[in-house]
C-alpha cells in the first residue's frame, strides 16, 4: 500500500502548459509546406499537427491525473487525513476539471481533423489548424485555477510524514503541553520542536525505534481540546483521524500537575469523551512529570477516579515517567511495545476461518504443520538430568576453586592471538588416538596421500646424508678449468641462445604493436633466397646445384635502375655500361615529365583558334555575372527540387504514408 507521497511529479502552470505542448509540436513535426503541394498532402500535414497537439495535451493531463493518489484506494487513513488537510470534495472537483478538459480537447481534435478532410485550399487548411490549437489552448487556461490548486497539494503532500498504518504504532496523545513531543524525542531520533507552551506541534511527526529486533514507529499527534468534533480546528482533526484508523497501542499523556493549564478532571473527562475512538485498541495512561508531582499527591478522589479506568478494563495499564528526568520513559516505552507485539500475535493467530471451528484459521494452520513425538506403546518417560549437572557448582570469576575453562586456559597462556584453544580435545570418536589425526587432502576427487612415497622421508634423509659425506670428503673442492675449445662451444651455444631470445622478444613485441592493425599473411610477405637455402638445409635437400643457378637467373635491379641519393653518376653499378645507363635515366625523366602534366588542356581542347576560345570565355564570364548578383545557385551548389523535411525524403520510399511522426 502506499505511505509516501513524495514522488508526484510537479504540475505546470497553464501557461507553461500551453508552452510546453506547442513547442513539442513544433519540434518534433515539419514544419514547412507550400501552395504547389498536392492538396492530400497539404491536409494530412495539417491533420497531425492537430492531432499531435492533442496527443500532447492528452498524456500531460492524463499522467497528472494518475499520479495524484485515488481516494477510494487509499487507507481510510489517508482518505481521512486527505479531506481534514485539503478538503476532499475540492481536491476532487480540481482532478475532475483536469479530466473534463482531457474529453473537451479529444473532441475539438476529432470535430476539427473532420473539418480539414473536407478542406479545398492551403489556406482552409491553415486557418482550421490555428483555430483548432486555440481552442485547445482555451481550454487549458481555463484550468489555471486547479493547477495552481493542485500543485500547492503536491508540495504540502510531498512534506507529510510516510505513515503505515498497519506497522507496529505508538500513538501519543493528549492535552497540549503535556509533554507528548519530549517523549518522542526521548525513544527516537526525530527532529521535534519541543516549546513550554501549548500547540507547539500543529502536524504529525513520526519517528523509529528498535526494539527486540522488531522497527517500530512512534507518532506525535496535536493536542486535542474537550470540545465537539464539529468545533475542531484542521490540527485537532489529525489526531483524531490518527486515532480512529491507525492500528496502534494508544499512549494518553496526562500531566497531574497541571502545568499544561488544564486541571485533572478536565484531562480524565478529555479521556472519557474520546474513549469510543479507542475501541479495539490497547491504551496507556501514561503519567508525566512525576519529578513535580506523582499520583499519590492527589486528592482521593482523583486517584479513585484514575484507578476505576483500570479496573473498568479501558486502561492496560499506568505508566509513570518524567521526560525531564528521563526517569522510566525506557519502561514505559518497553512495556507499551511488549503488549503491543503480544496482541499483534495473538490477532494473528486467530485471523481467518478453520473447519474445525473453535481454533482460528492461521492457528489451525501451524497446529497442523507441527507434530509432537509420542514413546511407543502409551509409557510416560520422565526428564533425566545426569547428577554430574545437577551437583554441578555456579561459575564464579572470583572463586578460587571455579573449574577451569577454555577461556581461563587462554588467558593464562597469553591470551587470544598468542595461544589457540585446543578445539579436538572434546572429539568423540572410536579411537581416542585419532583426535589429531590429519585431514586428507583431496585434489581431483582423490586422496593425495594415496600417491606420496611412504618411504620419501627416510630415503630423503638417505640422500642428504651423502651428499654430507661427500662435502666432507672434499669431492666438491677439485675445480676442473675447462679446455679452449670446450670453452669456445660453450660461448657459442650461449651466442645462440642470446640471439634465439632476442628473436623471440622482438616478434612478440611486434604482435603487442600490431594491436588491432591487419597482420599481412605470411603466405605474402618477401622471403630472401638466402633464408629459403637454409630451410632446404634443414630438411636435407641438396641446393648446391641450382641455388647458383637462380641467383644468375634474377633480374640486375637496384642501383643500375635508380639514381643515388646524392644524385651522382658514380653510384651507377660498375658492371653496367655506360649507354645502358644513360638510356635508363632518359626513360625515367620521361616518364616523371608525363605524369607531372596533365593529359588534356581545358583552354586550349573544344576550339579551332585563338578568337574561338576568347569569345567561349567572354561568354561563360556573362551566364555567370547574373547568377553572382543574384546569388543563384550553380551547377556545383547543391539542389534539391524543394524544402522538404529530411525524414521526407531520406532513404528508399515504399507503398504507405508518412504520417509516422
Amino acid at each position: 500500500m502506499r505511505t509516501s507521497f513524495k514522488d508526484i511529479p510537479p504540475v505546470p502552470t497553464a501557461q507553461e502548459f500551453i508552452d510546453i505542448t506547442l513547442s513539442r509540436t513544433q519540434r518534433r513535426l515539419p514544419t514547412q509546406i507550400r501552395p504547389g503541394f498536392k492538396i492530400s498532402r497539404i491536409r494530412a500535414f495539417y491533420t497531425r499537427k492537430v492531432k499531435f497537439t492533442q496527443e500532447t495535451l492528452s498524456e500531460r493531463l492524463g499522467e497528472i491525473i494518475e499520479a495524484f493518489p485515488r481516494l477510494n484506494d487509499v487507507h481510510p487513513f489517508h482518505k481521512d487525513l486527505f479531506n481534514t488537510l485539503y478538503d476532499a470534495d475540492h481536491f476532487r472537483i480540481a482532478l475532475g476539471q483536469l479530466s473534463t478538459a482531457k474529453h473537451l480537447v479529444e473532441t475539438v481534435s476529432r470535430d476539427y481533423v473532420r473539418l480539414i478532410k473536407y478542406a479545398q485550399s492551403l489556406f482552409q487548411c491553415k486557418q482550421l489548424k490555428r483555430a483548432a490549437l486555440g481552442r485547445m489552448a482555451t481550454i487549458v487556461k481555463k484550468l489555471k485555477e486547479p493547477l495552481l490548486y493542485l500543485d500547492q497539494v503536491r508540495q504540502h503532500l510531498g512534506r507529510l510524514p510516510a505513515i503505515d498504518p498497519n506497522t507496529r504504532t505508538l500513538l501519543i496523545c493528549g492535552f497540549p503541553n503535556t509533554g507528548k513531543s519530549s517523549f518522542l524525542k526521548s525513544i527516537t531520533r526525530a527532529d521535534v520542536d519541543v516549546q513550554p507552551y501549548a500547540f507547539t506541534t500543529k502536524s504529525l511527526f513520526v519517528g523509529h525505534f528498535d526494539h527486540s529486533y522488531l522497527r517500530f514507529c512512534a507518532i506525535d499527534t496535536p493536542g486535542i481540546l474537550d470540545h465537539p468534533l464539529e468545533e475542531m480546528n484542521t490540527i485537532e482533526m489529525q489526531s483524531i483521524t490518527a486515532i480512529a484508523h491507525l492500528r496502534a497501542a494508544i499512549l494518553y499523556f496526562m500531566d497531574l500537575s497541571e502545568q499544561c493549564g488544564y486541571p485533572v478532571s478536565a484531562q480524565i473527562a478529555l479521556f472519557k469523551s474520546i474513549r469510543p475512538l479507542f475501541a479495539n485498541k490497547i491504551v496507556f495512561i501514561a503519567i508525566n512529570k512525576i519529578d513535580v508531582t506523582k499520583p499519590e499527591d492527589l486528592s482521593p478522589e482523583l486517584q479513585e477516579e484514575i484507578q476505576g479506568l483500570v479496573k473498568a478494563g479501558e486502561v492496560a495499564d499506568i505508566l509513570q515517567l518524567s521526560c525531564n528526568t528521563q526517569e522510566g520513559v525506557q519502561e514505559a516505552k518497553n512495556a507499551a511495545c511488549e503488549r503491543l507485539i503480544a496482541e499483534r500475535v495473538s490477532q494473528k493467530l486467530k485471523a481467518g476461518t478453520s473447519s474445525s471451528g473453535a481454533i482460528g484459521g492461521r492457528l489451525a494452520e501451524v497446529m497442523a504443520r507441527i507434530h509432537v513425538a509420542q514413546p511407543m506403546g502409551g509409557a510416560t518417560r520422565e526428564t533425566f538430568i545426569p547428577e554430574a549437572v545437577k551437583g554441578l557448582k555456579k561459575y564464579d570469576k572470583n572463586d578460587p576453586e571455579r573449574r577451569v575453562l577454555a577461556r581461563d586456559i587462554e588467558a593464562e597462556n597469553g591470551g587470544a592471538g598468542v595461544y589457540n584453544v585446543d578445539l579436538k580435545k572434546d572429539y568423540l570418536l572410536e579411537n581416542p588416538e585419532w583426535k589429531y589425526d590429519k585431514i586428507p587432502e583431496i585434489f581431483d576427487g582423490k586422496n593425495v596421500a594415496d600417491y606420496i612415497d611412504p618411504d620419501i622421508e627416510a630415503k630423503l634423509a638417505e640422500l642428504e646424508a651423502e651428499e654430507e659425506r661427500l662435502e666432507a670428503e672434499g669431492y666438491y673442492d677439485d675445480d676442473e678449468e675447462l679446455t679452449d675449445e670446450e670453452d669456445r662451444k660453450v660461448l657459442e651455444d650461449a651466442g645462440k641462445i642470446r640471439e634465439k631470445i632476442a628473436l623471440i622478444r622482438n616478434d612478440a613485441r611486434l604482435k603487442k604493436r600490431l594491436k588491432n592493425r591487419p597482420v599481412m599473411p605470411r603466405s605474402k610477405t618477401k622471403k630472401m633466397l638466402s633464408e629459403m637455402d637454409e630451410a632446404l638445409d634443414v630438411l636435407g635437400v641438396d641446393t648446391s646445384r641450382f641455388v647458383p643457378a637462380m641467383q644468375e637467373t634474377l633480374p640486375r635491379r637496384g642501383r643500375s635502375m635508380t639514381r643515388s641519393r646524392l644524385g651522382t653518376e658514380d653510384a651507377m653499378d660498375v658492371d653496367t655500361p655506360r649507354s645502358q645507363s644513360q638510356s635508363a635515366k632518359e626513360r625515367i625523366r620521361a616518364m616523371s615529365r608525363a605524369r607531372s602534366q596533365p593529359r588534356m588542356n581545358r583552354q586550349e581542347d573544344g576550339v579551332t583558334d585563338e578568337t574561338a576560345r576568347s569569345r567561349a570565355e567572354r561568354l561563360a564570364k556573362l551566364n555567370q555575372k547574373k547568377m553572382n548578383r543574384m546569388a543563384r545557385q550553380g551547377e556545383a551548389d547543391r539542389h534539391e527540387t524543394a524544402s522538404l523535411a529530411k525524414h521526407l525524403f531520406s532513404g528508399k520510399r515504399g507503398i504507405g504514408k508518412t504520417n509516422r511522426r
